[in-house]
């Protein structure tokens, strides 16, 4: 039997770019944990038994649309802060790089984001931590090298 190739949390990165011309991509210290969820929209339609009307129908389940989730959370970075504020402020999505790194392959969506939603928590004696949602505008470029 052979043993699963797996990687540790590091290895999925969330990239924000910048406006610079080509874009700069880094990852906003302090965002420690990571999700991402790929999503693809379905609509059902009723499939008829054309020979028996009184049947239970089948549902048959057409592709529609396909969409990105990042969250994540960490500590409230002084060095990252305000790129999170720049980008939530914006009225406009913003370039954003997801990675999962492999040993063997590294694979990259490339595309544009809105942050949705930035969250601040803070406890006395705590560290501040940063909660983020980030929602696809469009189509994210899958590539795997």
């Amino acid at each position: 039997m052979a043993e699963a190739t797996t990687i540790k949390g590091g290895k999925v990165k969330v990239q924000l770019g910048n406006s610079a011309q080509p874009i700069v991509y880094t990852a906003p210290c302090g965002f420690t944990q990571r999700s991402v969820s790929i999503n693809k929209s379905l609509e059902e339609v009723s499939i008829p038994d054309c020979e028996d009307p009184d049947a239970m129908n089948w549902l048959g389940r057409d592709a529609t649309s396909l969409s990105m989730t990042v969250g994540g959370e960490g500590v409230l970075a002084v060095e990252s802060v305000d790129t999170w504020m720049t980008a939530l402020d914006s009225e406009n999505s913003v370039p954003v790089k997801v990675i999962w790194e492999f040993p063997a392959k590294v694979i990259t969506w490339t595309g544009k984001m809105h942050i949705e939603s930035f969250e601040v928590g803070a406890e006395d004696k705590k560290r501040v931590t940063a909660t983020v949602s980030m929602q696809s505008d469009g189509k994210m470029v899958r590539t795997s090298v």
